[in-house]
């Protein structure tokens, strides 16, 4: 029986199954499709077609695409190291400069330019050789055997926790892996990429649908590096740096001293943190917040209230929201549309002239934006003492234009955002992007009446924000506030999975449902009775002390 593809916007009538790769080939003889789109959902090149169905070849300028990229030449870097160096252990981890980094488990060998230009040359030998990638599927019991063989202690540790009995591998010219993700056809695809010696270990770049399918220039932000690093010895003394750690603490040290042992970690960096405002009290008089959607910020600018209060420092809390113009004000965003993300659709100047009369001593009448109306309407009447420092939260509170005519010696800036290097085996690292996601899904449900799709729809919105107003001021911040808990995928995978599995196959979200679905299906349930009320998790899970606040 014939059948009908239409592959980006061409037509083809086939009668038999036919794998996408075959109907391309003569359109892409550089070999730069890296997935495509079948009806919605992300398929390989080697996918076979045997029915009606729509087709989108998808390239680095894709995110999707991007993810199959950058896997499968985490899979050749893997294949490097284990043909140049057998025995030598590496781990993958997101970092900094949206980069995947290498480190050297093995104790006594350390990175150098010798081993740099070693990988280099046989990762460049191995695209070179057009390797075809291929896909097996193997029982439990097989997958331990191999994993066994191949010393993949940490990969067989996760295998406890999948619900499945059948496991994947890819074979390319003998070398086994499994990067929990679809891959290219073959290693002749992965046409670009750059390796860095990057103390430590190395730094793998690769290209990015954000900088148009281009490796963007890499930019070092020694402080996020510092956080990523602090974050990891902490959750490597506690176990919990991998999917299978986290789950075996959960069942050795019971939920209610997991939950207790990472709210210790937050209540030592708010302790940290007041103490730090306390010792320059006199010169402070603005306290800032910024990070990115579903950090938590205000869970974390509540509980540092508190924590200035009990060292007696009275903060007082001021909404950038109140300082919106009116919509027919705001600048345009590319589709004509007011843009409330951007910095020129708040009223700068009058924010300035407000914090420096208060600072001075004066009394202000401050601002409501009043958002069914669409525009601001009078306020509360403040007048703030010595010790009375302002607290300011918002997309915009790190940014010096915001606050252009403060003195920066007045200014104490945060940073707050869940920052970890979390992996499911060494080579496959978890983003902390999708944590927040998930976050800002369950979040929304809860509290917006929104379903997953409506979140699903805003985030490159989103993100495309994060980008332009939030990450760049995180280097100049006085201090990073790591919202991350390590039981918290476990609390929320029981909330989560409901609404990603509500997704029809159909929706173009699709594909973005699965991939967060196959991240939480490792980690084991965790009720969430023992969450105490004044933990940033109960801003996303409801239950918190500070709703009405």
């Amino acid at each position: 029986m014939s059948f009908t593809v239409e592959i980006n916007n061409k037509k083809f009538k086939l009668d038999k199954k036919t794998p996408i790769l075959e109907l391309i080939k003569e359109y892409d003889p550089e070999k730069r499709a890296v997935a495509a789109r079948v009806d919605n959902r992300v398929r390989e090149l080697t996918y076979d077609l045997s029915r009606d169905c729509k087709v989108e070849i998808l390239t680095v300028k894709d995110p999707d695409a991007v993810k199959v990229y950058e896997a499968s030449l985490r899979y050749v870097v893997a294949m490097a190291f284990a043909r140049c160096y057998p025995g030598l252990k590496i781990r993958f981890a997101y970092n900094v400069s949206r980069c995947v980094s290498i480190h050297i488990l093995n104790n006594a060998i350390s990175a150098n330019t010798a081993m740099l230009l070693r990988i280099t040359h046989e990762i460049d030998n191995i695209i070179k050789k057009d390797i075809p990638l291929k896909r097996m599927k193997v029982s439990l019991d097989e997958a331990i055997k191999v994993y066994d063989q191949l010393g993949y202690d940490d990969k067989k540790a996760i295998l406890e926790y999948r619900p499945e009995d059948k496991v994947h591998l890819y074979s390319a010219d003998g070398f086994l892996d499994y990067m929990y993700s679809h891959m290219v056809p073959s290693t002749g695809y992965l046409h670009e990429y750059k390796l860095r010696l990057y103390s430590p270990g190395f730094m793998l770049q690769y290209p990015r649908a954000e900088a148009g399918g281009a490796i963007p220039p890499f930019r070092d932000d020694p402080v996020f590096n510092r956080t990523l690093r602090e974050s990891h010895e902490w959750a490597s003394i506690v176990g919990s740096d991998t999917v299978g750690g986290i789950n075996n603490s959960i069942k050795k040290r019971g939920t209610i001293e997991f939950i207790n042992l990472c709210e210790a970690r937050h209540n030592r960096m708010l302790c940290e943190l007041g103490q730090l405002i306390e010792d320059s009290i006199d010169d402070i008089s603005l306290i800032c917040i910024a990070g990115p959607s579903s950090s938590g910020k205000t869970t974390f600018a509540n509980r540092l209230r508190i924590e200035l209060l009990s060292r007696g420092i009275n903060p007082i809390r001021i909404s950038l929201d109140d300082y919106y113009l009116p919509r027919d004000q705001a600048p345009l965003d590319e589709n004509g549309k007011p843009d409330l993300e951007h910095i020129e659709a708040l009223d700068i100047a009058l924010f300035n002239q407000n914090m420096l009369d208060l600072i001075n001593g004066e009394s202000v009448t401050l601002p409501r934006f009043d958002f069914q109306l669409g525009q601001r309407v009078i306020g509360r009447t403040i007048r703030v003492a010595k010790n009375e420092p302002i607290i300011i939260e918002g997309i915009h509170a790190l940014n010096d234009r915001m606050t252009i005519d403060i003195p920066k010696s007045a200014k104490f800036k945060i940073f707050i955002a869940p920052q970890a290097q979390m992996n499911i085996d060494d080579h496959n690292p978890l983003t902390l992007t999708d944590l927040r996601l998930i976050r800002r899904i369950v979040r929304d449900y809860k509290f917006r009446n929104a379903s997953a799709e409506e979140t699903l729809s805003m985030w490159p919105s989103v993100r495309a924000g994060e980008f332009r107003w939030i990450y760049d001021c995180q280097e100049n911040s006085d201090y990073v506030y790591n919202s991350m808990l390590s039981y918290e995928l476990p609390v929320m995978k029981k909330y989560a999975l409901p609404l990603l599995r509500e997704i029809d196959n159909e929706s173009p979200y699709f594909p973005t449902a699965q991939r967060l679905i196959r991240m939480l299906k490792y980690f084991i349930d965790m009720p969430d009775e023992w969450v105490p009320s004044n933990s940033l998790m109960r801003e996303f899970i409801g239950g918190s002390c500070y709703a009405d606040v």
